[in-house]
């Protein structure tokens, strides 16, 4: 008998990643999408990729919460086996998190740190750590004198998803996967997946397209595209060991540190369904909030500017799922990077036989 042979429709952070996982057990895989491989216009490429399981759980709930904790424990484990194949290194760290406030917007952290006491399990609460000015100072010394406090997130982390797209990429043609570039799939049934280019056999099919499987969810729990807008930015003048969330009564702040003196900047979440450029007034408000956070960003020269949608679902978790003879894996929502790990994990046991839910 010849090895499983399932297609992936969508090379995004859900399908890619899922590629990745079933070459290494020795399946064949063929990965379509409508962009090339390192196209920027997707979610996957437009996140910050903060790996932040605690301060997430303030706007979501358990579920993500214990995906969110699955996946922490699988990131660094996947990200060396990743490096296995001799492709570059991806940057990771797991450094926790600062959450911070000015004054007049210090009573939006009291509720924050409120809200995660009361949502947390037990066993997470030690994990949060309030911190006066000087502790805080002490940790991330470029914020010292600043603020007169915060809170500290330990053991969440981040990475840099553009590298890690970028090496799963690589290491898919290295063990053998067929990655079809601008090969947009218009069907797909239990065993054949249909692009405008071909007709393709395969033994499983994987929907994994985020937004683009819009027309195909079913109606009960609808898929929606939320926006999402970042800044990449640089600036010599500041350098921060982690993530920093800024609290503000009309949204987070967060500023991911990268190499070279790079940043991600990021709060904005809007309702609407247009991919557009970035607009003006989400610029002005992830400036100014940047510059409010440590005014050396005032010198930052602006490397990007990116918006994507974000595929989600009305009750706001991701799924995976048999449906019709087809897995879908989406509603991914602003947790990708959070919970990919943990819903691949899931999936790829599933197909593999190695889970009889």
């Amino acid at each position: 008998m010849g090895k499983l042979h399932i297609g992936i429709a969508g090379a995004g952070l859900a399908g890619r990643t899922l590629a990745w996982r079933l070459l290494r057990a020795g399946c064949r895989v063929s990965l379509f999408d409508a962009l090339q491989r390192g196209d920027e216009r997707t979610a996957s490429m437009t996140a910050a990729a903060m790996l932040s399981p605690l301060a997430e759980l303030a706007v979501s709930d358990d579920a993500v919460f214990a995906l969110g904790q699955r996946s922490m424990q699988l990131w660094p484990k996947w990200i060396a086996e990743l490096a296995e194949g001799g492709g570059p290194p991806v940057y990771f760290r797991e450094a926790g998190t600062l959450v911070v406030a000015h004054a007049q917007d210090q009573t939006s952290l009291e509720h924050f740190s409120r809200l995660l006491h009361h949502k947390l399990p037990e066993a997470s609460r030690a994990q949060v750590h309030t911190l006066d000015a000087a502790a805080l100072g002490r940790m991330e010394p470029t914020l010292a004198g600043r603020f007169g406090g915060g809170l500290f997130l330990d053991g969440e982390g981040q990475l840099a998803n553009d590298q890690w797209m970028a090496s799963l990429a690589l290491e898919i043609d290295r063990l053998g996967g067929q990655l079809h570039e601008e090969a947009a799939v218009e069907h797909i049934e239990p065993h054949r997946i249909v692009t405008a280019g071909g007709s393709y056999s395969v033994d499983v099919a994987v929907d994994a397209r985020g937004v683009g499987s819009k027309a195909e969810w079913p109606s009960g729990n609808p898929l929606r595209g939320v926006r999402g807008e970042v800044l990449r930015v640089e600036c010599a003048g500041v350098t921060l060991q982690r993530p920093v969330r800024l609290m503000h009564p009309r949204y987070q702040l967060y500023v991911a540190p990268r190499p070279n003196q790079q940043f991600v900047v990021g709060a904005t979440e809007l309702e609407s369904e247009d991919a557009g450029p970035v607009t003006v007034r989400s610029v002005l408000e992830l400036a100014s909030a940047l510059h409010s956070l440590h005014p050396a960003f005032g010198e930052a020269r602006v490397l990007r500017m990116s918006a994507a949608l974000r595929p989600a679902l009305d009750d706001h978790r991701p799924t995976v799922e048999l449906r019709d003879g087809v897995w879908h894996i989406n509603g991914l929502y602003r947790h990708g990077y959070l919970c990919a790990p943990a819903l691949v994990d899931n999936l790829a046991h599933k197909l593999l036989g190695k889970d009889n839910d």
